[in-house]
């Protein structure tokens, strides 16, 4: 919703922070959210339809880049996108080799596109924030919906659930790798008889529920730290655009130097949270 709508700084902020929502109202049943309390009695199971349609769409851009590069492929001379292809391919390949200590095929191609999703979905961030909302409104108002409920955010990485979904994804990875690597008995153990050890068969089961304890809060704050980290900084980039939004005339000498700055940010988060994913995998392998 664009400043110019006779909002208060309050409603301009909530307005642009609020999802577009789907879900089974209590009263008006299969419907969209007008608000943020209809959005909130719609429970665990709504859909928060404008990240769904982002994060696919732009995983679909990734794979069609890639895809065409691929075809273009050849031993001749390259051109622009195949060089960029093939630069990012050797990076995120160099990274797994030196990181990844075991062996696996999944490693380098779930790093690549951890990579490139990621940088794609944090780059909406540096659309103008009134641009596709404003849009959004204008076709909702074609289809008969009141424009102060027309909800559109467009960067998913913004979204908790975007980003705790993605983690949790590599959180079961890390299970799958840990047992595949050391048995069920082997991780069992694992999470039982560290960290603390002791050849005394007697204190070592008094210590069993000690050991538990710790490790599982160790293996639980992976995912956790992976989808707060990355929700966090978007998040925060988000609300300061936002900020600069209210500024009217004035936002256009802030605007350029945050996001010349939030291009760091977008790329150093993408690359963090690829490569904490690789040293994650690499630890769920390792013998303790």
């Amino acid at each position: 919703m664009a400043k110019g709508d006779n909002l208060t700084p309050t409603a301009y902020i909530e307005h642009h922070l609020q999802n577009l929502t789907f879900g089974l109202h209590p009263e008006n049943g299969w419907s969209f959210a007008k608000n943020a309390e209809q959005a909130a009695e719609m429970g665990f199971w709504a859909i928060h339809v404008d990240t769904m349609a982002w994060s696919i769409g732009l995983g679909i851009l990734f794979l069609w880049i890639f895809r065409k590069a691929a075809k273009m492929a050849s031993t001749g001379v390259p051109g622009g996108l195949q060089n960029f292809v093939e630069m990012m391919v050797e990076f995120v390949d160099n990274s797994v080799k030196e990181t990844f200590h075991g062996r696996s095929k999944l490693i380098a191609p779930l790093s690549l596109t951890i990579l490139c999703w990621i940088f794609l979905m944090n780059l909406m961030d540096l659309v103008p924030v009134d641009f596709l909302p404003t849009l959004a409104q204008r076709v909702g108002v074609m289809f008969g919906a009141d424009p102060s409920s027309v909800y559109f955010k467009v960067v998913p990485t913004t979204d908790i659930n975007v980003t705790l979904g993605m983690s949790l994804s590599v959180f079961a990875l890390i299970i799958f790798y840990a047992i595949r690597s050391k048995g069920v008995s082997g991780f069992i153990a694992e999470l039982t008889l560290h960290p603390f050890n002791t050849p005394n068969k007697f204190f070592q089961v008094l210590l069993i529920p000690a050991n538990f304890l710790l490790e599982v809060v160790t293996l639980l704050a992976r995912p956790i730290s992976l989808a707060l980290r990355l929700f966090g900084n978007l998040y925060a980039g988000e609300l300061i655009f936002i900020l600069i939004g209210l500024l009217g005339l004035w936002q256009l000498p802030l605007y350029f130097p945050w996001a010349v700055f939030h291009i760091l940010i977008i790329v150093l988060q993408a690359f963090i949270f690829m490569m904490l994913t690789i040293v994650y995998l690499s630890m769920a392998t390792e013998e303790h």
